[in-house]
């Protein structure tokens, strides 16, 4: 299984992880989603078919930033 961690700017309450959990769980082959909204960060445990770049993508068009 493939780990992906990111600085996340954008993340201000429950909504947002709830919003960016739901954007994420679509994309296939996403195990696991962690969103840490007091240090900004979004953990994202995955497998084949989803790569770095479509989860990082489903981030930035569900509105938020990578720093």
């Amino acid at each position: 299984m493939k780990k992906l961690e990111c600085n996340v700017s954008g993340l201000v309450n429950s909504e947002s992880r709830t919003k960016l959990n739901n954007s994420l769980d679509k994309i296939e082959g996403v195990q696991k989603v962690a969103v840490d909204i007091g240090r900004g960060k979004v953990e994202v445990q995955f497998n084949e078919p989803a790569t770095q770049e479509e989860i990082k993508d489903c981030i930035e068009k569900t509105g938020y930033y990578i720093e």
